[in-house]
């Protein structure tokens, strides 16, 4: 892994901080004509304390669902292997509302978001929620199938998980941050977008709004 994707991780995990890189700004723009709050975080800059979260996202507006200038939510693309499930695509998707997150288990950020995503997995899957994991890692032993699935298994992620090992995924979604959760409705289109730890509450909400539309 290059320096400058090891630099993103140390700092987030130090700051505790989700981070909205100009790749995943260029997405979120798109995402919603309506939008509530887009804010930007500028590493170097930053003087947040560790206790603290500073995120950036585009909500859902409260009342109704934006249906021009959408984008579709990527395709996933050079997953090695998928755990829990056959192999997906985004089309297999199609009919539900789709949750991805990118992450890493080694990550301390990601750890922390991890029950949060479970439990609206078991919370919503009989609604029409689909939970997809795409595992994107930095260091050698994260790559190793045997240490995800231990990781799986403490974790409680009974969820489609995708190796994204040589970062085509990763790349496909713009992404630039450990976690990263995109959320889609039932069209496939892209409706939220949210980096890092907190807005737990939001979120959720959001997927409800998108479940009932």
């Amino acid at each position: 892994m290059d320096k400058k994707l090891w630099q993103r991780r140390r700092f987030l995990t130090y700051a505790g901080l989700g981070l909205f890189g100009a790749g995943s700004a260029a997405i979120a723009s798109q995402i919603l004509n309506n939008k509530d709050s887009l804010a930007s975080v500028n590493p170097a800059n930053n003087q947040t304390s560790p206790n603290s979260s500073t995120t950036a996202q585009v909500e859902l507006p409260k009342t109704e669902v934006a249906q021009t200038n959408i984008q579709k939510l990527p395709e996933f693309q050079g997953i090695s292997q998928w755990l829990n499930s056959a192999p997906l695509s985004v089309q297999d998707l199609r009919g539900n509302v789709v949750l991805v997150q990118i992450w890493t288990f080694g990550c301390i950020n990601c750890q922390r978001t991890l029950p949060y995503i479970t439990g609206w997995h078991e919370k919503y899957t009989a609604k029409g929620l689909k939970v997809i994991g795409i595992h994107t890692p930095e260091f050698a032993f994260e790559r190793d199938v045997n240490n995800i699935k231990d990781a799986m298994q403490k974790n409680k992620i009974y969820y489609p998980v995708g190796l994204d090992n040589e970062f085509k995924t990763w790349r496909a979604y713009n992404n630039e941050y450990w976690p990263h959760l995109f959320l889609a409705d039932r069209q496939g289109n892209l409706r939220y977008d949210h980096i890092g730890e907190g807005a737990y509450s939001q979120t959720e909400q959001t997927i409800q709004q998108l479940l009932s539309a």
